[in-house]
C-alpha cells in the first residue's frame, strides 16, 4: 500500500490521491486499506516515515562504511544521500520529509525540519565529539537553508539543476565552517 502510495504521489500529487486509488493502485479492497490506514493523511504519514528511516538508515551506513576525516565530509554525505533520495525515491520527490501534507507530521510538537536536523545534529555530535549544544542551532539553520535551496533545484529541473545543488552544498559547507569547530 505504501508503494502504491508513493507512485501515485509521483503521478498525481498528494491532493490527486484517494484511499480508493491507494487501495486500487495496491490491488486490495478500500476495506482492507482501512484495517491499517484511518485516512490518506495516515497511509502519507507511514510512507514519510518510512522515508525518514531510510534516510537515516542510509546515513547510518554511508558513515559506518566511509573514512570520514572532518565532520563536513559527514555532511556532504548527509547531503548526496538526500539529493539520491529525491531522484531514486518513489514519492520522496513531493513529499520529502512530510512538510506537503503538514509541517508537523512526524511529530506533533515540532516540525518536520527540526527532526531532521536533531537527528543529523546526533550523528554530527556523536561521530565527532563536538558537544550537542554547539552542533544543534548551526544544523537547524543549515538544514533550513538547504531546504530551500534543494527545493528550488528540483523545481528547476525534475532531477536537481546541478549548479543550484552545486550552490547549495557549497551554501551549507560555508555557513557550518564559519559555526562548527574545525
Amino acid at each position: 500500500m505504501l508503494e502504491a502510495c508513493a507512485s501515485l504521489i509521483d503521478e498525481v500529487g498528494y491532493d490527486g490521491v484517494t484511499t480508493t486509488l491507494i487501495a486500487e493502485r495496491a490491488g486490495v479492497a478500500v476495506g482492507s486499506l482501512y484495517q491499517f490506514f484511518p485516512d490518506k493523511r495516515a497511509v502519507v504519514q507511514a510512507l514519510t516515515l518510512r522515508n525518514v528511516d531510510r534516510f537515516s538508515q542510509g546515513i547510518t551506513e554511508k558513515l559506518a562504511t566511509t573514512t570520514l576525516e572532518h565532520w563536513w565530509d559527514a555532511v556532504d554525505t548527509i547531503f548526496d544521500l538526500f539529493v539520491a533520495m529525491h531522484r531514486e525515491i518513489p514519492g520522496f520527490g513531493k513529499l520529502h520529509f512530510g512538510d506537503v501534507v503538514d509541517m508537523r507530521l512526524l511529530d506533533d510538537r515540532r516540525d518536520n525540519n527540526a527532526v531532521i536536523s536533531d537527528r543529523i545534529s546526533e550523528l554530527i555530535s556523536a561521530n565527532f565529539g563536538i558537544p550537542m549544544d554547539e552542533v544543534q542551532l548551526p544544523i537547524a539553520i543549515a538544514v533550513e537553508a538547504a531546504d530551500a535551496v534543494l527545493k528550488l533545484a528540483f523545481r528547476i529541473e525534475p532531477n536537481g539543476e546541478p549548479r543550484v545543488l552545486a550552490e547549495a552544498k557549497a551554501l551549507v559547507r560555508g555557513y557550518l565552517s564559519s559555526r562548527l569547530p574545525s
